[in-house]
């Protein structure tokens, strides 16, 4: 069996790289990533944690735990498994299993390759720098891959308390194949096989590198890998010692790894070489065609100048002339296509605003009308109900960019001078923090208060009063055809009563 074993894998050897000459192969590796979530733990907060190992729904009957222990920087963790089947029991392409460490940012770490007893059991200690990361368990065609495929059996699940989650790439499964319809694994293992799992690992290695191309842009790597495969298998065919044939086929796998991964990053540049002297020539060829256009039509011009100067002077007269009334059509068609959609921007807004809150036009811009009802009497903390209006005003003013935003506060003339245009700040600045909380940019907006200036009724009455006492806002910007202004001069208010009337306070 040892001898039929050997022969077959210098068989495969051969059919693999009959198969790469045949035609163009479809690396390994380039196949599309898929990704997967796992619990992360953050082991630095504590020194000793005893994490669960949870089957995937692929392994039903596995179980395990892992102690995590963190001293000086360094990670030690005891893993126990049970109930790990041999790993070709999932494709012929799976011979072993990986413990991987995730790192928050879905970094994979190979920690080590778990191989499990007779009974499905396996019990071993690995160290990692890493403090925050996820565990799992996955098939893999060799020890030494760098990408764990997507045949996760195991993996950890949370511990004292709910962990953070964090997403890694795997290999879907079937990415493990040399070309397209030809299988990586040629002789998978049989039942009676007594050959070392490492010998058929390292086959694998050296099959997926020269998928890869390694034989042609690391082939120092892959050469090495051959060597050792070519020396495990004589151990193998002769029943030599197995510590040293598993020592070779172990250093073929590691070669292998290095040869593909050599191979990958000499491949992605020579093609991006490639593609930078093709771009370079395709840019010298249009240079070169630019010129030689260039000058063709400068030789050209010249002829017909000297023989039909006079002529082309008047042709030449006559399409300037036509290109500056073209030019002035455009411009005025222009001018009108934008004064129709400011136009147009600017109803839009008003009535958008205006099924909101009351909203004027005027030479400033559009004003949006708050009356003091906006504000408890005498503050200015706005009220829940006006924060739902003035979420929305937020909402459409964010929908045209470059609108300027004045809000302006007033009140009426009860009460002092000083006490109405202190009121009338705050009211003003309290409005402008909500539309800023609300999304609008705060480059865009400002805010002022006039005190008792500028009423828009008579202070003698009181809906005159409550018409005075009123937040506003100004909305202007190119964008609807208006700049921004400031107030007209103050308008000075009338006496709160009229000579010889007397008139209660008012509630403010």
């Amino acid at each position: 069996m040892r001898t039929l074993l050997a022969t077959g894998l210098l068989a495969l050897v051969s059919t693999v790289a009959a198969t790469a000459q045949s035609g163009p192969a479809i690396p390994l590796y380039q196949a599309k990533q898929v990704t997967r979530t796992i619990p992360a733990m953050n082991y630095l907060i504590r020194r000793s944690v005893k994490v669960p190992m949870e089957n995937t729904t692929l392994l039903p009957g596995a179980s395990g735990e892992a102690i995590v222990n963190v001293r000086g920087g360094l990670t030690s963790i005891h893993v126990k498994l049970d109930g790990l089947v041999p790993a070709y029991s999932f494709g012929p392409e799976y011979l072993t299993y990986v413990l991987w460490a995730i790192t928050p940012d879905g970094r994979p770490q190979n920690l080590t390759e778990v191989i499990p007893d007779h009974k499905g059991r396996s019990n071993f200690k690995v160290t990692t720098s890493l403090q925050s990361f996820g565990l799992m368990v996955s098939a893999e065609p060799y020890f030494a891959v760098n990408i764990p495929s997507d045949v996760v059996v195991m993996q950890n699940a949370s511990a004292n308390g709910q962990p953070g989650t964090t997403q890694y790439s795997v290999l879907p499964r079937g990415a493990y194949v040399q070309s397209e319809g030809s299988h990586l694994v040629t002789y998978p293992i049989g039942s009676g096989n007594q050959s070392p799992l490492e010998l058929y690992e390292a086959r694998n290695a050296v099959q997926i590198a020269r998928s890869a191309k390694a034989g042609l842009y690391a082939a120092g790597a892959l050469a090495r890998a051959e060597q050792n495969l070519k020396q495990a298998l004589a151990l193998d065919n002769d029943h030599g010692q197995r510590s040293a044939e598993v020592t070779f086929a172990r250093e073929a796998v590691q070669a292998a790894e290095d040869a593909r991964l050599t191979a990958e990053r000499r491949a992605r540049e020579a093609f991006e070489a490639r593609q930078r002297q093709n771009a370079l020539e395709a840019q010298k060829q249009a240079a070169a065609a630019s010129l030689a256009a260039k000058e063709a039509a400068a030789q050209q011009q010249q002829a017909e100048a000297e023989a039909q100067a006079a002529q082309q002077a008047a042709q030449h007269a006559q399409q300037q002339q036509q290109a500056a009334e073209q030019q002035a059509e455009q411009a005025q068609a222009q001018a009108a296509a934008a004064q129709r959609q400011t136009a147009e921007m600017r109803n839009r807004l008003e009535q958008q605003l205006n099924a909101v809150l009351a909203t004027r036009e005027s030479a400033r811009g559009l004003i949006v009308n708050m009356s003091d009802v906006v504000f408890a009497t005498g503050s200015y903390q706005i009220k829940t109900s006006a924060q739902i209006k003035l979420a929305r005003i937020a909402g459409i003013l964010m929908t045209y960019p470059g609108l300027k935003v004045q809000v302006e506060g007033y009140t009426d003339n009860v009460g002092s001078a000083a006490f109405n245009q202190k009121l009338s700040n705050q009211r003003a600045n309290a409005v402008m923090k909500f539309l800023i909380s609300q999304g609008v940019k705060a480059n865009s907006i400002s805010a002022k208060g006039y005190g008792e200036a500028d009423p828009v009724a008579s202070n003698n009455t009181v809906a005159g009063r409550a018409k005075n006492r009123r937040v506003q806002l100004v909305v202007s910007g190119a964008a609807i055809g208006t700049k921004q202004q400031a107030p007209p001069p103050a308008t000075p208010p009338p006496p709160a009563n009229p000579t010889g009337v007397s008139n209660p306070p008012q509630p403010y």
